[in-house]
């Protein structure tokens, strides 16, 4: 384990090193979404399978149109016909639906709003109508055989429709993480049951799920354990064997009830780090349990990634937006770290050197290319204070040799999304 405090690039960097891709499973196309493809998918049919009328109208040869100009009209074609009937003379037109087959030998669809009809015959109005208009080509869409989707491609329901129409009804994908929350804190209660004296309402839990449910991933059990070693350490094993990922709240720091590096340790968690360079959320935990639940496709030995947060729920949060979501990306192959953009800041802060801040923040965009973005600092910074976060929409990083910031000087800042 480093022993060392470490800056928040260092801790980024060995958390990405030690976490792996969780292996891919092969589940139904309707039950994927949001999840990533594991691996590529080739189409196996044309699309459309044969020439296809991409509107209501009138499907002519344009070679007889030139020829003959008024078309006689011998029949229809709806969407869903088996066939689209003899082929045609170059003097002839067939009345066509969207989706319908094209006949052999027509090649151009004329919308039915640009034609005039008089005793079965077909006059076309459509002056900029050229050959080939309105009608989508065999493999137009794709060829049998291409690459219909690329491995790592999110799942969005624009894609699973995709991949519905190439008649594909199983994919193979990075699986959402299987995420336990354990809860530690004598002087927590419930929230609805009545306090006594002393006590506390728990709100870690809520607040991690509801940020976890933001992103997508729900599937998450939450445990709690007293404030003794034995009992957290029990909590925590059942934990690491069922889970792809832990998180921990409260307990992390080294107080006499701070057991959570302890308990790590007795559940079998080696340690990468504890403690960064930063304020809120000094003293994050970070360590794998190997041989666990969670597999690397690469080989590597299973393992269970866990975290040690923090206790004060403003801490909780910044270190779940820093670095848990470091962790997801990797597990499940998903974008969802925070992406960090340039403001221009509205007020002065001042800090001692050493310690990167992170702070609560209001991020107005910028309206368009001419203007910038700009960004106010929150009131009640500190760590135990969440009313202020519950209204903010950024982050604004400090760095940690940074001293003084004001108002006008540009910014990292982190859009909550």
């Amino acid at each position: 384990m480093t022993q060392s405090l470490i800056s928040v690039a260092e801790a980024k960097s060995l958390i990405g090193a030690h976490v792996w891709r969780l292996p891919s499973t092969r589940m139904l196309l309707g039950d994927a979404l949001g999840l990533v493809l594991a691996e590529d998918v080739i189409a196996p049919l044309n699309m459309p399978g044969f020439n296809q009328s991409a509107m209501d109208g009138y499907a002519f040869s344009w070679e007889g149109f030139l020829q003959n100009g008024a078309l006689t009209i011998v029949g229809e074609v709806a969407a869903g016909a088996a066939e689209a009937g003899p082929r045609p003379a170059p003097n002839q037109a067939v009345r066509i639906f969207t989706g319908a087959p094209v006949p052999d030998g027509f090649d151009t669809v004329v919308m039915q709003e640009k034609v005039s009809v008089s005793q079965g015959v077909l006059h076309i109005l459509d002056e900029g109508l050229v050959q080939g208009r309105n009608v989508r080509l065999v493999g137009s869409e794709i060829a049998e055989g291409a690459l219909a989707m690329q491995s790592g491609t999110p799942l969005t329901p624009a894609a699973i429709g995709f991949l519905a129409s190439l008649g594909i009804t199983q994919v193979s994908v990075i699986p959402a993480p299987i995420i336990a929350l354990v809860v530690t804190g004598d002087e927590l209660q419930t929230p609805g049951v009545a306090l006594t004296f002393g006590q506390v309402y728990e709100s870690n839990s809520q607040l991690l799920q509801a940020a976890l449910q933001w992103l997508r991933f729900s599937q998450v059990k939450i445990h709690y354990a007293k404030d003794d070693l034995d009992s957290l350490t029990r909590t925590l094993l059942a934990a690491v064997e069922v889970s792809d990922l832990v998180l921990l709240t409260g307990g992390v720091s080294v107080g006499d009830y701070d057991f959570v590096p302890k308990a790590a340790a007795a559940a079998g968690v080696e340690a990468v780090f504890h403690k960064i360079k930063q304020k809120p959320g000094k003293p994050l935990f970070f360590g794998v349990k190997k041989g666990a639940h969670a597999k690397s496709e690469i080989g590597s030995a299973n393992q269970t990634v866990v975290f040690g947060l923090p206790g004060n729920p403003a801490s909780v949060l910044t270190c779940y937006y820093q670095y848990v979501t470091v962790a997801l990306e990797k597990l499940s192959g998903r974008s969802v770290t925070m992406k960090p953009c340039r403001a221009q800041l509205q007020s002065d802060y001042q800090k001692p050197a050493g310690l990167t801040h992170f702070l609560k923040a209001d991020l107005h965009a910028a309206a368009d290319e001419h203007s910038s973005s700009i960004v106010f600092l929150m009131g009640a910074q500190e760590s135990f204070r969440l009313s202020s976060f519950a209204v903010s929409n950024a982050i604004v990083e400090i760095p940690a040799e940074t001293t003084r910031v004001e108002k006008g000087d540009w910014v990292n800042v982190y859009p909550i999304q």
